[in-house]
């Protein structure tokens, strides 16, 4: 593959001015779309070395064919513009949503003559004001009811007020109390409007008026030894409080807010939307997000706030989120022109804020947990997505323990590679492992010895025995073999043979692995790739991939198994670059483990460090001049 794209547009041809830009494929279909203040310097972003690009983005530029953008006048019109063009396109590698569930909400049609309140999943009711989401039909139904005895407002059907209007004749929640009856003039059509209109004030902020008042008219009826009208006025006021008990105080009392606390990985993200009206918190959305290219954490945020508030029509004064996205200005904006009014985004920091953040973020955690695991933890799933993979890859068996291998290296240098284990369609944490491997700019060549000296132990289960032994008292194997979790058992975990062998490339990384699999005798292990481009599926010998659908089951395991692989050779190719550097700072006398770790902790990375004139080293707590010196000197020849 070529580390330039052809359609790499010319130096100087992209503008600096804010914008929308495109990725199209071949077709014409729009795949990406993207917002930028400086167009320029956002762009050079995709078309920086392939190597160099996060494999999620580096799919999406190899997929597309041509790159185009549209100049806008401010930041503003870019974020306007880029939500709708998702809204129209629907490109395949923006983020892709998906709502825990069709929430129901409350609603109150104040378009009606006689406005009702109602439970529905409905958003487009013309006129309605909406409350919620409810996490549940029953919480909705159990609010209503309470709501119902200190607002009596309309509850029955169109049918049955219409019906009601024509005889004259209270309908059935009329007759048992829960309605003032405007259908049969019981209260007069200005009066019920008036007491909906309490009702939705006392919904939209909990307004404690309501209580003051009623607890007032209570006490001065029971003065008045009107002792009726005292119940009525007791019962509504009980009522009012048992809805408030039922969502709990979390802000102050005039304080409305939306929360959001959201939880990711590489792969996916969970949102979880706490609306805040009054203080209390009056609804919670949950919402799961696939991430089809790579996106920081700040860009994530403006994306949900977009998605949340793009067609909403209840935007609050205040609205709360784990980190502000670069456009915050302007997303206020935006967001200003929906509301009518000053929108803060703002990042809750401490006090109750920071309370309620962290228990969203718990939320959410918990979201992302069941999420990642609800397509492998169904075991119809697992079991169709591993029958698939056996009839796609053409094997006589369904592929009961996967294992997954990939290559990390930087330049040829601190070359890694990792072994990640999936047994019935579940990963198997105690049983991946990590090798090192002698510096090479050859993928295909660090392929074919991982794989040589993993399936000898095929072979000699007694040195694998040994090699568990050893690595159980040291960590490692003398192979380079590190070990995550290592337990001695009477036939050791290398000694189990796989029936599938996935590695992380195409047609050369595969045959590679075949070659391997023919040199160490074990032909009968099937051996298939998954490349980044396209999530084709290679096999040895094959001229064409295997193409599984986009949203099978076996598709979304392997791509588990891939991205596993690729984070844990990440992580220990992390790991050896930190002691290396810790072995170098060793060898500086004076220098112990606690002044490295001080020492690396100040200068954030290495390269400061190594950058640092003695004066700036010695500015760290515990380094004298004389070390400082000595540390400067040791790193400048190394």
């Amino acid at each position: 593959m070529a580390d330039v794209l052809p359609y790499k547009p010319r130096a100087g041809e992209i503008p600096t001015n804010p914008g929308v830009y495109r990725f199209r494929d071949a077709d014409g279909r729009v795949l990406y779309v993207g917002k930028a203040k400086n167009l320029r310097q956002r762009l050079s972003n995709y078309f920086a070395p392939l190597r160099t690009l996060h494999e999620r983005t580096r799919r999406m530029v190899t997929t597309a064919s041509s790159v185009e953008w549209t100049v806008v006048s401010t930041d503003v019109d870019s974020l306007q513009l880029e939500y709708m063009w998702i809204k129209e396109f629907d490109p395949p590698f923006n983020v892709r949503y998906k709502d825990d569930k069709s929430y129901p909400f409350m609603a109150v049609t104040l378009g009606d003559e006689a406005p009702r309140v109602i439970v529905t999943r409905n958003r487009k009711i013309p006129g309605a004001r909406y409350f919620g989401p409810y996490p549940k039909v029953w919480a909705v139904h159990e609010t209503i009811d309470l709501m119902v005895k200190a607002f009596p407002i309309r509850t029955c059907s169109d049918s049955s007020y219409k019906r009601a209007m024509q005889t004259g004749r209270p309908c059935f929640p009329g007759q048992i109390g829960k309605c003032g009856g405007p259908c049969s003039m019981t209260v007069t059509i200005e009066e019920h409007r008036a007491m909906v209109d309490d009702f939705v004030a006392f919904m939209a902020g909990g307004d404690e008026r309501f209580t003051r008042e009623l607890t007032t008219r209570m006490l001065a009826a029971s003065a008045a030894m009107d002792y009726e009208a005292a119940a009525k006025y007791r019962d509504k006021l009980s009522a009012i409080e048992a809805v408030l008990g039922k969502s709990a105080l979390v802000l102050a009392t005039d304080e409305d807010a939306d929360l959001f606390g959201i939880a990711e990985d590489e792969l996916a993200a969970a949102v979880q939307h706490f609306v805040i009206r009054g203080g209390r918190v009056r609804g919670v959305r949950a919402m799961t997000i696939e991430k089809e290219i790579d996106i920081s954490s700040a860009d994530l945020v403006d994306q949900v706030l977009q998605r949340a508030y793009g067609d909403a029509q209840d935007v609050p004064r205040r609205i709360l989120v784990p980190s502000l996205p670069d456009d915050a200005a302007e997303l206020e904006v935006w967001l200003r022109e929906r509301r009518g009014k000053k929108v803060e985004i703002a990042v809750a920091q401490r006090g109750q804020r920071a309370d309620l953040m962290r228990t969203a973020t718990l939320n959410a955690q918990q979201a992302l947990i069941r999420y990642k695991t609800r397509r492998t933890s169904d075991y119809v799933a697992r079991t169709q997505a591993l029958t698939d993979l056996q009839d796609a890859l053409g094997m006589t068996e369904a592929p009961l323990r996967i294992e997954c291998f990939d290559i990390s290296h930087l330049g040829g240098t601190n070359v890694v590679a990792s072994m990640v284990v999936f047994e019935d369609g579940l990963p198997r944490k105690d049983q991946y492992r990590s090798f090192n491997i002698p510096e090479t700019t050859d993928d295909t060549d660090s392929m074919y010895q991982v794989l040589r000296r993993r399936l000898a132990y095929l072979d000699r289960p007694e040195e694998a025995e040994e090699a568990a032994a050893v690595a159980a008292v040291a960590g490692e194997t003398g192979d380079g073999l590190e070990d995550v979790v290592v337990e001695v058992k009477r036939k050791p975990r290398f000694a189990y043979p796989p029936q599938l062998l996935l590695v992380d490339g195409g047609q050369p990384q595969v045959e590679a692995a075949a070659r391997a699999l023919r040199d160490a005798g074990h032909t009968e292990i099937a051996v298939c790739g998954i490349a980044k481009r396209l999530e084709e599926i290679w096999l040895p010998g094959e001229d064409f991939p295997v193409i599984l659908p986009r949203t099978s089951e076996s598709l979304y395991l392997l791509q588990r198994l891939r991205d596993e692989a690729h984070r844990f050779a990440i992580t220990h190719q992390r790991k050896r670059r930190r002691n290396d550097i810790s072995s170098v700072l060793s060898e500086v006398p004076g220098l112990g483990a606690s002044r490295i770790k001080v020492l690396l902790k100040h200068f954030g990375s290495v390269t400061a460090l190594r950058a640092a004139a003695p004066g700036e080293i010695e500015e760290v707590q515990g380094i004298g001049p004389v070390l400082a010196q000595n540390i400067h000197t040791h790193l400048s020849t190394r």
